[in-house]
This record gives structure tokens, sequence and C-alpha cells, in this order.
């Protein structure tokens, strides 16, 4: 409320000048206000009087001052009628103020201003409001003592004396007289002020009381309604005041009134209906009439309250579970009881016993809504809905209003209901006119009960429907009027509040379902699922009809789910049918309840759907988003590491049911959009389920190897061998999901925040959840991604995949999207480019006359060249993906094949083509064989098999095609691939951490394609490309690499790792595969002369040696993983070893120390971990049956026999590696496998391709130390050979004699404790110390160490039955001398030991050493250096360090070993071993007895082996 304004003190002081006239001004501004807000101007004015006056009272302004300026505002504003009244209050109330003052001055000026003021005011009202005192000291009365007597005088005859009337004096001829004149014959057209004349001389003549005269008239008016026009006048005419009239129609309806509203007289519908009329011509006025009208608002009231909590306590019960049965008597007084409720109902809300309701019902007859309209605000919300008769009335109102305008819009077939026309009731010509004759606010009041008037209901739709459908067709460049949105948002409001809240009452009514959708579905998804959630959530609570709708629906919904089983599908499909049509979302709300409890629910419930209407399928989605969407139910289960049952059958259950029916999926995919925008990754999940039942697109990692081979196959081969599901079943779902992606423009977002999310994973979420559950969350996510992308790169066209999909550099540089999701997008568009290119050149080429070959290489350079052109810009785009230091080490344009191009590209299964082209026969054979066909099914069958094998055929040809002209394309390449300038070991390692290992992890199908991309490395005999380096860093340390991987992650790596074994395998097969596949290959150079270019291949049994340091280097990584006490590094070791079974172990020694481990998981893990109990206990059962291809080691590699030299340069004994990174391997006399060791340096060369001579080196870290290589060092001497035959001979002399070589013991045991990863040094050769400038302290060098040669298990055998009554005191007493592998045991039962000369060097060896230091003092001033035995040199650190770094983040410390600048020591006679330090667990001693156990149950199980042998 505004403040009052006073009169401001400075337009009394200058009132003279321009006070006066801005006083004026106050007064006119709040005389005008009055006509807006009355209450606060009429106080504002009063309180403007009340300053003026009381200033004259002070002086401050003359008292003829304020008598001219109240004169002048009385005529300037007019308000002759009111403003006295308002002054003589003012004057009574400054009359009281000043009273109490006993000043003479101040009553002396109080008394001139009445004076003043008495022309205004006039005496009567001073007389009425003035104190008496006062009349009497102003002179308005000459006598105080006079004047009050005859004041109590009158008051006495008014309130204490009752009139006498003679009744008898009112004589019947008066009364029959007014009857007559009242109910004369109307036709003789007297006008009702002649009959008012006549009625006034009856009154006058007849002494007639007037209130009975009036009465009278009303009940004539009563009984001839239909003379509205004659009676309307004479009753306004008749000489009384408004009130008699509220008066005696309040008689009236009290005199139907009664206590107990049962027992109540019936209000005559004839008193109703004159009230009405009344009402309409304003006669009487509603706020005089509804107090004499029943029943009270508090009854009224108390009645509502009592509906509404029936309602609610019948919704309680029906959600109360009894055990007990009810008695008879309980039924009966239940049923009693319910009877007694709906007779008071009913009694309540019939029109004879409500007059409000019946006078109300009569105004909706007469059609005055707008009184109408303020009796429903006085009674309670749609509680006058309750009565049908006033529905009904309402509802013929609106019937008549919109009459016009349904013309325009019902269809042609549709005459429609025309209902008599009403008085009053403005009609609807176009929409705009909806609100402004008031038809929307009728459907407002009507509400849901407009149910009882289906026609009408229909109608509204078919008016909104013309409406919608001129409103969303909307010309470009136009724009919608205010008008027009106004009447969109007032109809969506009668949708929401009327129409759909209707729905729920019409019980099985699909044909108003229809209507209803076919206006909804011209609405976008979020304007209807609004509507969907104020329906379903709101509308129920708001009426208490509807409360017990949902409750019976509710009942009935779970006696329907309580039954429904997969053989009653079809009759429980329909009733759940008829519960949808009206009420979709409660029935749809228990049915998700009961899907999130019980999975084994899902089919049955989405066969029984099919019998749902659009609106109710609709109604479907938006309950499925709104359960996935539910922030009370926790998507995690109680452990924190696994996705709830809840959400994973709701998932399911979305799948299926939108696969099987027309649903519109844009709303589930903007939910997802939204919850990928939140950074939460569990609603992928649906999206997975989506992708993969609507386009049978599935991303498992338990695929065959036979379905992974269709998958390298074109699309058909795909579809037919490759997935779970069957494609053809997923032709229109998947169709109406890429309609969904399109016309949305969805499909981007979804790609590109799936792949941000893939880090947001990582480095948001894992910060506070389970490592396990970051890891399942990632798997989700990949999968996900790459299903998804699957689906839009075979369903989308190309000039849809080729729009939406932003270039490199955007999605590199702006979204900032790793290169593996960058190019798994553009692969597609780059394949399809680079066809398209190719076919454009083949147009432009001659093919007339000529010949095969000649047309092929036209075909290739015509391929190559449109590779050429589309690769270019991708090679100079991908260079902005990493800094410019990493293309120093691997070349882009290897980069960008090895990343464009799939397993499509390289390789042709041949083998699954054949079969699905046999079972194609085998199926037609069989549809011959079949007498139950008839000819036509049969005819069908075979034509559709036939056609099958004919398409398969021709992709199998086109794929042949394809891999040949991308081999010729390599071909052409694979020279700029490798740079000679790059040392091979970084070169590798670049290209394992940005190539390989990112995507050999990234799908199944891409770890195969790694393999045979290295394989066409090798086949392709790539310069600069070292096989067997490649293969010596995958294999040497995979713990690293096994542990920072997720589960779907390691399976896919295993995968890897198992097709490499396979080559090596096959490689290590056979000599003569060996011989042709690898030996004269640039990727098994063993040494290369830089002098002379004389270039030195690893040899067969050499190569069978390093296979098996791959299985022993695999053996060790995998035993620290599963030793480690680490949930992941257990779960990853046991899943890759399971993926490597088929090629890994090979050696039994090994398999037996994995079995150790795994049996050893098992006992600690059967109570903790469940899951790595089940791993292991399945990784044990398939070991077992892998034991029968499992041989000794002697079998897998020659052990004892040294390496025939095949020249006089190889005499040596050792294989020198070149000094860009090839393989050197020196044999040991008493090593169970000679060493490899592979390492690289750069390698100058002049223009001619040769080495210069004057080029010089400077070592650092990146470039290996390099040698001299002279003529006196390449070979060794005759004498030297004839030492080392001599100490063979010696120690031979010594084990014959039953003795050992004298070995430093230590007791480790590699089958109960495999040393781990970081206590030994990967694959070194000889320890190297520190040399001036390097690194100090990093190296230590080792004495000189030997090793004893392995005796083989037959051997042992053999031995141990010579000396059976002390051999266990032997064996306790004595350690088995293995021989070392890289400073590693390769036997479970033997001792990583360090031999000590127990002699002296000869004096040439001591030369020799001198040599040797001297050509290292002196190598940096060799202008022409040449290479040195790489057993000599360490191995570089394993790439898994750094991928873990940088790809994980992960801070491994792992010692680096700097193997440039060092030393190399000689070794004339026996290379050294380097041993590494044992960690903490391993410097464990093991006590006697373990060690005796452990002999006693390594000697049974090799007795059995000899015994099978």
């Amino acid at each position: 409320m505004a403040v009052c304004t006073v009169l401001p003190d400075r337009l009394v002081k200058s009132w003279s000048e321009k006070g006066r006239e801005e006083a004026l001004g106050l007064f006119q501004k709040s005389f005008k206000a009055q006509k807006t807000n009355f209450c606060e101007a009429n106080l504002e004015l009063r309180s403007l009087v009340y300053d003026l006056l009381k200033c004259g009272l002070s002086g401050s302004i003359g008292i003829d001052e304020i008598s001219s300026f109240l004169g002048e505002l009385v005529s300037v504003l007019g308000i002759q009628e009111s403003f006295p009244s308002l002054l003589a209050d003012t004057l009574t109330v400054l009359d009281a103020d000043f009273g109490t003052i006993d000043s003479k001055e101040q009553r002396s000026s109080f008394k001139a201003l009445l004076l003043a003021c008495r022309e205004l005011v006039g005496e009567l009202l001073f007389k009425e409001r003035l104190d008496m005192d006062t009349l009497e000291a102003a002179n308005l009365v000459p006598s105080k003592a006079n004047f009050n007597q005859k004041y109590v005088k009158t008051k006495t005859k008014l309130f204490y004396k009752q009139p006498k009337f003679n009744l008898f004096r009112e004589e019947n001829e008066g009364y029959s007289k007014l009857i007559a004149e009242l109910g004369h014959d109307r036709r003789l057209e007297i006008s009702p002020a002649a009959l008012l004349d006549h009625i006034k001389s009856l009154i006058g003549r007849f002494n007639l009381d007037p209130n009975r005269v009036l009465d009278i008239m009303l009940e004539a008016f009563e009984t001839h309604l239909e003379e509205e026009d004659f009676f309307l006048p004479l009753l306004d005419g008749y000489p009384c005041e408004r009130a008699t009239f509220v008066n005696i129609l309040g008689f009236k309806f009290q005199s139907c009134q009664g206590v107990d509203p049962t027992k109540a007289i019936i209000t005559p519908p004839s008193l109703y209906s004159l009230v009405a009329k009344l009402l309409h011509h304003g006669l009487v006025t509603l706020d005089e009439l509804y107090p004499h009208l029943s029943l009270s608002d508090a009854k009224l009231k108390e009645f509502y309250e009592s509906v509404v909590q029936d309602a609610k306590n019948m919704e309680r019960k029906a959600n109360v579970i009894s055990l007990a049965d009810k008695t008879d008597e309980d039924k009966v007084k239940e049923a009693e009881e319910l009877k007694d409720k709906l007779d008071n109902r009913e009694a309540v809300l019939s029109l004879g016993l409500n007059q409000k309701l019946g006078v109300l019902y009569a105004l909706l007859d007469h059609g005055d809504w707008p009184i109408a309209l303020q009796l429903l605000d006085l009674l309670p919300p749609y509680m006058a809905m309750w009565c049908v008769p006033i529905v009904k009335s309402l509802c013929r109102l609106v019937h008549t209003s919109v009459a016009p305008l349904y013309k325009c819009c019902a269809p042609k077939a549709a005459k429609g209901y025309c209902p008599p026309p009403t008085k009053g009731v403005q009609l609807v010509l176009k929409y705009e006119d909806l609100e402004r004759c008031h038809v929307l606010e009728m459907l407002y009041r009507l509400g849901p009960h407009i149910y009882r008037d289906p026609l009408l209901h229909a109608k509204i739709l078919r008016i909104v429907r013309a409406f919608m459908k001129e409103y969303y067709i909307l010309p470009t460049g136009e724009l919608h009027t205010q008008d027009q949105d106004d009447v969109f948002y007032g109809l969506i409001s009668v949708l929401d509040e009327v129409i759909l809240p209707a729905l729920s009452f019409m019980q099985c009514n699909c044909g108003m379902a229809e209507e209803v959708w076919s206006v909804l579905k011209l609405l976008p998804y979020q304007t209807r699922y609004c509507l969907y959630g104020h329906w379903k959530n709101d509308s129920y609570d708001q009426h208490p009809e509807l409360m017990e709708v949902r409750t019976q629906t509710l009942s009935k919904g779970k006696y329907i789910m309580k039954r429904l089983t997969k053989d009653n599908v079809k009759p429980s499909g329909r009733q759940i049918g008829k519960l949808s049509h009206t009420n979709p979302g409660i029935i749809f709300d228990y049915v998700l309840s009961q899907i999130q409890k019980y999975d084994n629910f899902i089919i049955p419930v989405v066969d029984s759907l099919k019998y749902l209407t659009p609106l109710a399928y609709d109604v479907l989605a938006y309950c499925i988003i709104e359960a996935l969407g539910n922030p009370q139910k926790e998507k995690l289960k109680h452990e924190d590491t696994n996705i709830s049952t809840w959400l994973q059958g709701l998932a399911n259950f979305s799948a299926n049911v939108f696969k099987k029916y027309p649903i519109e999926l844009t709303g589930l995919l903007q939910y997802v959009i939204n919850q990928l925008k939140a950074g939460k990754s569990f609603d992928l999940l649906v999206l997975k389920e989506v992708v993969q039942k609507m386009a049978g697109i599935d991303i498992s990692e338990e695929m065959t190897t036979a379905q992974l081979e269709a998958m390298a196959g074109g699309e058909l081969l795909k579809a037919e061998g490759g997935y779970f599901s069957q494609v053809r079943n997923t032709k229109k779902s998947s169709q109406r999901l890429r309609e969904a992606l399109v016309d949305t423009d969805l499909s981007l977002p979804l790609c590109l925040l799936m792949a941000q999310q893939r880090d947001c994973i990582v480095y948001k979420e894992a910060s506070n959840r389970h490592l396990k559950l970051v890891c399942n969350l990632l798997d989700h996510c990949m999968d996900t991604f790459v299903q998804f992308g699957l689906f839009l790169s075979t369903h989308l066209s190309v000039d849809e995949y080729s729009k939406w999909v932003p270039s490199l550099t955007v999605l590199g540089q702006e979204y900032h999207i790793p290169p593996d999701a960058v190019f798994f997008m553009l692969r597609p568009l780059v394949s399809n480019s680079v066809t398209v290119k190719f076919l454009e050149g083949e147009k432009s080429s001659k093919t007339e006359g000529v010949d095969k070959k000649t047309r092929a290489s036209q075909m290739e350079a015509n391929f190559c060249s449109a590779s050429q052109e589309v690769m270019e810009p991708l090679i100079e785009a991908s260079k902005l993906l990493f800094p410019p230091r990493i293309w120093e080490d691997i070349s882009p344009r290897l980069f960008t094949t090895f990343w464009s191009l799939s397993l499509y590209d390289l390789y042709v299964p041949n083998g699954r083509y054949e079969e699905e082209i046999v079972k194609a026969k085998a199926s037609i054979q069989s549809v011959e064989d079949n007498a139950d066909l008839n000819s036509s099914k049969r005819k069908k069958e075979q034509d559709r098999g036939q056609t099958l094998i004919e398409k398969l055929q021709e992709e199998k040809q086109r794929q042949e095609d394809n891999c040949r002209l991308v081999l010729a394309r390599l071909r052409q390449d694979k020279e700029s691939w490798f740079s000679p300038k790059v040392t091979k070991n970084r070169t590798i390692t670049q290209f394992l951490q940005l190539c390989i290992f990112p995507r050999c992890r990234f799908t199944a199908i891409d770890a195969l394609y790694c393999a045979k991309f290295v394989l066409m490395l090798h086949t392709l005999h790539v310069s600069n490309f070292s096989t067997l380096l490649f293969f010596d860093r995958i294999f040497s340390d995979i713990s690293y690499t096994v542990a920072c991987c997720t589960e779907n992650e390691v399976r896919r790596y295993g995968r890897f790792l198992g097709q490499l074994l396979e080559i090596t395998t096959r490689w290590h097969s056979s000599e003569a595969i060996y011989l042709q596949e690898c030996l004269q290959t640039p990727g098994f150079i063993s040494m290369m002369k830089t002098s002379a270019n004389e270039k030195q291949y690893l040899d067969y049994e050499n190569f069978r040696h390093i296979t098996f340091k791959w299985h022993f280097k695999l053996t060790k990584s995998l035993v620290v993983c599963l030793e480690s006490k680490d949930y992941m590094q257990i779960r990853n070791g046991l899943i890759v070893l399971t993926r490597i079974l088929p090629y890994y172990p090979k050696v039994y020694h090994l398999s037996l120390a994995l079995e150790k481990r795994v049996e050893k998981i098992m006992e600690e893990e059967k109570e903790k971990r469940a899951d790595l109990y089940t791993l292991a206990t399945g990784y044990a059962g398939m070991l077992k049956t892998h034991r029968v291809h499992l041989v000794a080691e002697a079998e897998f590699h020659n052990r004892d026999e040294r390496v025939k030299a095949q020249n006089l340069e190889s005499e040596s004994k050792s294989f020198k590696g070149q000094d860009d990174g090839t393989l050197d391997f020196k044999e040991e006399k008493l090593s169970v496998t000679s060493k490899a060791r592979l390492s690289d340096s750069p390698r100058s060369t002049d223009d001619g391709g040769r080495s210069s001579s004057k080029s010089k080196q400077v070592p650092d870290e990146s470039k290996p130390v390099v040698k001299e290589s002279t003529s006196s060092s390449s070979a060794p001497s005759k004498e030297k050979d004839k030492d080392r035959e001599k100490e063979k001979e010696k120690t031979k002399l010594v084990k014959s004699e039953g003795k050992e070589p004298p070995v430093k013991k230590e007791k480790k045991d590699l089958d109960t404790k495999m040393p781990s990863k970081e206590n030994v040094q990967a694959s070194n050769g000889s320890e190297q110390s520190s040399p001036p400038g390097g690194k100090a302290g990093q190296r230590r060098q080792h004495s000189s160490e030997s090793s004893s040669t392995p005796e083989s298990i037959a051997e042992r055998d053999l031995k141990r039955r010579k000396t059976e009554d002390n051999s266990k005191s032997k064996l306790a007493e004595t350690a088995k001398d293995k021989s070392v592998s890289d400073g590693l045991e390769p036997q479970g039962k033997e001792k990583v030991v360090r031999h000590e000369r127990k002699r002296d060097r000869s004096a040439d060896q001591d030369e020799q050493r001198g040599a040797e230091k001297d050509s290292v003092a002196t190598k940096r001033r060799k202008e022409s250096p040449e290479p040195v035995p790489l057993s000599q040199l360490p191995l570089p650190p394993t790439l898994s360090d750094e991928l873990v770094t940088k790809e994980r983040k992960l801070k491994v410390m792992v010692a680096k070993k700097d193997i440039h600048n060092v030393k190399l020591p000689p070794s004339p006679r026996l290379p050294k071993t380097v041993v590494k330090k044992e960690d903490d667990d391993n410097k464990t001693m093991k006590k006697e007895e373990n060690a005796k156990d452990d002999e006693r149950s390594s000697k049974k199980d090799e007795e059995k082996i000899a015994k099978k042998n």
C-alpha cells in the first residue's frame, strides 16, 4: 500500500504565489486516482483535506483562502456529491483532535472554519456528524437541550415502537385486481409503464402492502419466465429499494432450506431461473444474494475436503497388503458406509438442495457467463463440476460459442452437433476470438469433466489441430503475431488442464486417444513431454475423481502383471492396451517399476505392448526417460563398482521397445546428450543397448575367431557371420534410428561428447570412484562410441556422412578429440574419397586394346594417384596433432597411412567367405530336400540363397581388388616411412606409442589390424624397419602395459599379443617357413658392416633361442602381475593369459610356473574376490587341457649345441648388430639361451648412400656409441677357440665326477617366486661402467660370470634312478645349476647364480681387453666407426614406461639406463651375464623345508613327463 502524501510545507509557504495551483494539482491527481485504486487514493485525498484545514487552524493559511480554495476545488473537480461528506468527516476528526485543548484562539479559529465551510457541507451533515457542544458553539442549533430531547423522541419512535397494521383494511379485491393485471393477456400490448401505474393506483386505493405487491409481481414473473421483456421493465420501475428484492428472494430461498439437507424442501428450478434473469439485468447483485443461499461456505469446504480425503484413503488402502481375508460383516459394513457416502454426496450436489449450484446452473443455462464465473470463484475448485447438470449446461454454452469456428475446422464428413442458440453468448468466428469470447476460460473451469460430453471434447481437439497446423506452417521470414502466440499458449493450457485429464475418464476409448494424438504429434517432443509430465504427476492429485481412477487403474494393472507370462502375452497385452488408451502414464509407471526389479519380465512385457495406441507409445517413451533420470535412485550398486541392475534392465527394455515399435527416439537421444554434457556416463548404457538392438551392431569382446575374421570382410559378410544378431531383422528399426539422428542433427554432438567423455571419466570421475568402476565406465564409453560410429558409417549415405563429420583440424584442434577417435570418424570418409577419385581417374583412362597386365598397372597407378591426392591434405593436417619434435622420429606419412587404413584394406578372409558360401549352398540343398514347402516358396528360398552366394563372391572379388590396389600404394610409399637418419630405436618407440598401442586397444578388429600391419611391414621388406627389434620391444616387459589397461582394452591387447605370438610360432615351427619368410628380410638383419655394406641375417636356430627368450620374458611379466595384490593387475594378467593360450605357453616349466601362481590366486581369492577366482579357475582348466601341446625346453630350442658359423666372420659366435639398431646375438657356452640384444644408432651416409668417413658422431642419450670393428677383433683367434674347448672339457669332467662347478649359491625358486620386473634388467649382455662425462653411479660393472649347462628332463630322471638312495640329501644340499638368459632363470627350480672365475685370465685376454678399452677411448676420434656386438650393449628401456607416462600420466619410476656413453669391457671367451638386484620380496630366502617340498613336487611332475615320453 502506498504511503499517504501530506501537503508539503513549501506549498504552504508559497501559497499566495504558486502553492495554491500546485495544491490544486495534487487534489486533482488524488481524485482521478480513485477510479483505478479507490482505497489508496481516497485515503490520500482525506489526508490532503485534513492538512489543508489544519493549516487554517494554525494560521498558516487564511480561513477565507481555504474557503475559496475548497469552493474552487468543488467546481473544478465536479464532486458535489461525495466531497461534502468527506469534508464533514474531516471536520469531525479535527473537532476531536482540538476539542481537548483549552485554547480560545483555537476554538474560535475552528468556529470560523465551520462557518466558512457551512455552505459546502450543509447544516444536515453538520448536525449528523458534529458533537452537540460544537453545534451549539457554532450556532448551528439554538439550544443543546431542546435538540437532544427531540433526538431521543425520534430514536424511540424508530426503534422501540412497533407499528400496528389493520390487515382487514387490505381488501382482497385489491390483490385480486393486482393478480388480474399481472396475468392478463399480453396480446393487449399493455406497456410495463401503464401496468405499473395501475399497480400504484391499486396500492393506494386498496391500501396494499408494497412488499407483498412486489412478492406477487416476482411470483408472476417466475410463472411466466418467457415474458422477461415485459416483467423486467416492470420490476425495474417499481418504486422500492434494491435491498427489497434481495430480502424477498432470500426469504423465498430460506423457506426451502432445512437443518438436514436430505429432508429439506427442493428449491423449484423456476426460482433459480428468476434469480438468474434478475442477476443478469442487474436488479439483484450476487454479493447481496449469496449469503441467503445454502449450503454455507463452511459446509461446502468441509464436504470438499471429505471427498478429497476419501479418495486419498481409497488410494492408500489399495497399496496396503492385507494377509487376512475380510469377513462378510466387514464387507457389508464397508458397502453400507460407501452407500451412505454416495447418498450424502448426491444430496449435497443436487440442484434442489444446493441452492448455490442451482443458481449457477440457471446462470449457465441463461448464458450469463460473467456472473457464473463470479459464483464459481466463490466455490471450492472444480466442486461445481461434480454436478452433472452444471457440466452439461456449460458444455452447451461452449458448443454454441464455437459452432461457427468448428464449421471451418471440422472434416467434411463430420456433421457436428448444433445446440439451440443461447441468448447473450458471443460467437467465435476466428481463433483470436477464443479468448475474447471467454471460451478458453470456460474450458479451464470445465476441466477434465469435459469427458461427460465426448462430442465437445472431439470438437475442441479438431479446432486445436487446425490451429496448430496453421501455427507451425509459417512462411519463411514471417513471425507470429502477439494474438497468435496468446492463442497458442492458451490452447496448450487447454490440452494440459482439460483434454488430457479428461481422457483419463474415458475408459477404453481408443478413438479419442487417436484424436488426442492427432493434435499432440504436431507439437515438438519437448512440449509433449511437459504435457505428459503434468498429466501423470500433477493432474491426478488435483481432482479426487482422478485419484479414484488412478487407484482403479493401478489395481487392474497389478492384477494383469501378476498373471503375465510368455504363454498368455496376447490376452494380457489386450488388457494392458485397454488401460493404456486413457491412462498410459499410470500403467507404464507401474510396468517400468516391475521391470526394474525383475529383468525376466522384459521380453513378455515387450511382446504384450503391441496393442498400444501411438499416444501410449509416446507416453511410454517419456516414462522411460523419466525413470532413467529419477534422482532418487542410485545408478550404482552398494559396493559402488558396478552399474545397478535396475538401470541395466531399463536400458535393455528401452532398446527392445524402441526396436519393435515405432516410437520417436529424439527425446531419448537428447537425454543422453544432456547427461554427457553434465559429465555423467552411466546412461551411455542406454544408447549402447538401443544401437545394438535397433541396428544389430554389437561390440562384444567375446567374439569368436570366426566372427572376427568375418568382421574383416565386407558389409554382407559382417551381416552374415560377424554379428551376434541377424542384421536383416533390424532393417526397419535401423532406418528409424537413422532418421531420428539425421532429422535432429544429433549425430555429431553424440560422437564428440562420447569422444571427450573418455578423458572426463579418467580425469574427473576417477577422483571419487573405484578404479574398477572407472575402467568399466571407460569401456562402456569406448564401446558405445565405436558402435555408434559404425552405425553412422554403414547407414548414412556418403553425402550425409561427409556433411556432419568435421575436418581433421577441427576435430583435433577445436574439439580436442584424441587421434584414435578422430581417424575412426574420418576413416570411412577417407576411404570413400579415395574410391571416388580412383573412379574418376578410371573414367579418363583408356581401356581399349590394353592387356590385363597393363590394365592392372594402370589401375594401380590411378589408385596411387588418387590416394596421394586425398592423403596429402590429411598428412599436413595430422602434423598439427602433435608437437614438431614428434615428427623428427616418425614419418607423418606412416602415421596417417597407419590410421587411415582398416583391416579390410590389408586382409581378405577367404576362409570365411568360403564358409558362408558353403553354408548358403547347404541351405539351398535343404530347401530342395524339404517336401513340405510348396513350389513357389521353395523357388523363393532358392533364389534368395543363390543371390546371397553371388553377392558374397562379388564382395570377395571387390575386397581382393581393393587389397591389391592398397598393397600397390603401400609398396610405392614404403621407402618414405622410416628415415635412415633416425635411430631405429626412436622410430619404433614413436611407432609403438603413437600407432600400435593406441589402436590395438581401440577395438578387437583394430588389434588384428595392428598385427597384420606389422606383418605387412615385414613382408614388404620396408627399409630401416627391424622386425626383431619390434617384437623384442613388445615382448620384453608387458607388465606395465597390462596393468594400465581396462578390462576390454586388455582383452584387445591380448588378441594383439596372440596374433604376434601366432606369427612367431609359425616361424618357429618350421625352418623352411623361416628361411622363406624371414631369412633375407631387412627385419632380420643381425649385423651390417659399414665398410662393405655387408648384411648378416639371423639364422633359424638363433631365432629359436630368441623366441624362447620372448616366452620367458612374457612369463616373467605375467608372474609379476599375478603375484601382485592389486586387483587390476591380477585380472588383466589372467585375461591376457586366456587370450594368448593357443600360442603360449609352449614350454613345460614355464607353464608350471604359471600354473602354481594361478592355483595360489584360486586359494586366496575364493572367499574374497569371486570374479578373480572365476577367471583363475577358468584359465587353470584351459591350461590343463593345453598340457598336451607343451614341450620340454630342449625341444623348443637347442640349448647345448653351438650355433655353427656360416662364414669366417660369424665364427666369433656373435651376430654383430648394425649401428642403426639391428640385432646382436651372442651364444654363451653355459647358457640355456643365447643372448639377443637390440640397439640402434644413427647412420651417417654420403650422397651415394655409403658411410661418410669424415662424419663425426657425438654420443648422447639418443645415439649409441659404436665400437670400431677391426680385422684383429672381428673374429677370435684359434688359440681362443682352443681355450674355450679346454674349459668345456674341464666342466664336463667335473660333472661326470658327480661334482658341481664352483657356483655362488643363491636360493631362489622361479616356480615359487619369479623375479619382478623392477629387479631384472631387460636383456643386457654385459655390465658397463660410467664413462667420463656420463651419468656416474648409474651402472656397475660385475666381475666375470658363468653358468652351467642345464640337464634335460630325461637326464635328470636317469640320474635320479641311479642315485635313488641319496638323491633327497643331494637335492637339499646342492642348488642345481641352470643357465641364465638375460640375467634370469629360464626354468622353474633353478637359481639365478653369479659365477666367479677361479683362475686368472690369460695374457692374450688381458691384451685384448686393453685393446678394446683403447678402441672405446678413441671411438669419438674415428671418422668411420664400425659396429660393436650389441650383446655388449644394454637394451633400451621398453616402451611400456613411456606409454604409461604419456598416455595414462602415471608416474612409474623405472631406472633408465644410459646405453650410449658407456665403456665396453672385453669378453674374449664368454659374454657376461647381467643380474639385476632382486626386489624385497625376492631377497627373502626360502626355508630349507619349503625347498625340499618344492623339489619333491617337481620330481613327481618330471617323473610323470618322463613316463609319458
